[in-house]
């Protein structure tokens, strides 16, 4: 009977070890460290000066003078500034008969600086990645540019690389759930390396369709490398943990999915296409998202005053006391009871600004947003990088504070993550040589100041 018992217990303890090992193994998959990210600065030689942005416009002897009219309002009211980047076939005056190398060299200049200096701050070599995930939304050449980056830097042979293509500028959050998810599903210890970026040089539109036109003038060169982990050893030097990602996503609305797209014009000459419907579907895909992002994130407290609050609303205007202004305004839910920090895709001052009312938020919060919309402009799916470098380099990210990421994209999508910063977070990157100057006491713009004589130009609603 002893011997019975003895046999029972030892049979109980390994079922407990083994459940232990389980449950360990199943959290080490769980993780998702950030261990650090690099955003890439292009050489000055292809800064968009006021000038270089007025040639630009001037250059396309399609246009007449409303469409220059209009081009140039967009420009000044952009808010982006005198120190973003384009690719050097606009520099060399060739933007209307790109090459295919011209998007190559474009790419490989991306490539030869921002992740090798990532492998070098980190200390992670080329071979110690597990997996690639490579975003680059208007540019899908074959070999693809993940097998291009496997190529370029000596990756093993038996490296998983996926290569993404046509997701918008909300791909970067795309490619970090296909990470995660890529690290949950490997027992072992885990590197992925998250690369994003867009192709510019062939895509310049040399039409006259306004809609088409807006690309144009908001998105410029730029774009990101993250190196991710499941390895809590490598965790403990992490700069960030990644607590929830949400994503959304409207394209089986045919408004939402024609709002932003790549098509020809009526002359046959392609572009991509930003409808005035695109608002609407930000605003649409915004809300669907955050109320499936607001129970993860937010205290109990929280939801139950939005909860009593929206019940109040309902009973007062079931009774015909409309104050419906007034009851929206107070109705709001408050992200910041379970955030800090708020990270918001820098597509265009109308973006800023429809985010900031949507969330409640100040001039303070939406700061690194426009900032990075002025030095950077839009660089598509890695722009949300550079608004979370703006705040590293500002001294503002704190151990345990929490980073909301928020970006749009086309489909239409809006996806979103909560950061939880783990370890110090000083770098200036590539803010370095100029974070001091930011923000300006005045946000002088130079377009408006050149351009001044369009300020009583009657033109179209703006999306921006």
């Amino acid at each position: 009977m002893d011997l019975l018992l003895l046999l029972t217990l030892l049979l109980l303890a390994r079922a407990a070890a083994c459940l232990v090992r389980v449950a360990v193994a199943c959290r080490r998959r769980s993780q998702c460290y950030l261990l650090d990210y690099v955003c890439h600065k292009p050489c000055d030689d292809r800064k968009v000066s006021t000038e270089m942005a007025g040639s630009l416009v001037f250059r396309n002897q399609r246009l007449g003078l409303p469409e220059y009219r209009f081009l140039l309002r967009v420009i000044v009211r952009s808010g982006i500034g005198e120190d973003s980047y384009c690719p050097r076939n606009f520099v060399e005056r060739r933007e209307d008969a790109p090459t295919h190398q011209d998007a190559l060299d474009e790419m490989d200049a991306f490539f030869d600086a921002a992740i090798a200096d990532l492998f070098q701050r980190t200390g992670i070599a080329p071979g110690d990645v597990d997996v690639l995930v490579v975003n680059v939304c208007m540019f899908s050449p074959g070999p693809s540019l993940a097998a291009r980056i496997v190529r370029r830097f000596g990756m093993r042979e038996d490296v998983a690389a996926y290569n993404l293509s046509g997701m918008g500028c909300s791909a970067g959050l795309v490619s970090l759930d296909l990470a995660r998810n890529a690290l949950r599903a490997r027992p072992a210890s885990v590197i992925a390396l998250v690369v994003s970026t867009e192709s510019i040089a062939p895509h310049w539109y040399t039409g006259t369709d306004r809609s088409m036109m807006l690309g144009n003038c908001l998105f410029r060169c730029g774009g990101s490398a993250a190196l991710l982990t499941n390895d809590p050893s490598l965790g403990r030097r992490a700069k960030m943990a990644l607590r929830h990602l949400v994503r959304a996503n409207i394209a089986a609305d045919d408004e939402a999915h024609a709002s932003a797209q790549k098509r020809d014009d009526g002359s046959g000459r392609a572009g991509i296409s930003l409808s005035k419907d695109l608002p609407k579907a930000a605003a649409r895909a915004l809300t669907l998202n955050l109320r499936r992002l607001a129970p993860r994130v937010l205290p109990v407290t929280e939801l139950a005053r939005f909860a009593i609050r929206n019940l109040c609303k309902n009973l007062v205007l079931s009774r015909g006391h409309a104050k419906k202004t007034h009851g929206a305004a107070a109705n709001k839910i408050n992200f910041k009871a379970g955030v800090e920090h708020f990270c918001i895709h820098p597509g265009g001052t109308a973006v800023i600004e429809g985010v900031k009312g949507s969330l409640g938020l100040d001039a303070y919060d939406v700061e690194p947003a426009r900032m990075t919309l002025h030095r950077w402009g839009n660089t598509s799916a890695s722009s949300l990088w550079y608004v979370l470098s703006y705040m590293e380099a500002k001294g503002r990210l704190k151990r345990g504070d929490r980073v909301l990421m928020l970006t749009f994209g086309s489909g239409f999508k809006c996806n979103s993550c909560v950061w939880e910063v783990k370890g110090s977070m000083v770098d200036k990157g590539a803010w370095a040589e100029c974070v001091d100057e930011y923000p300006p006491e005045t946000m002088a713009n130079p377009y408006m100041e050149k351009y001044s004589w369009l300020n009583d130009v009657q033109g179209d609603t703006l999306l921006l």
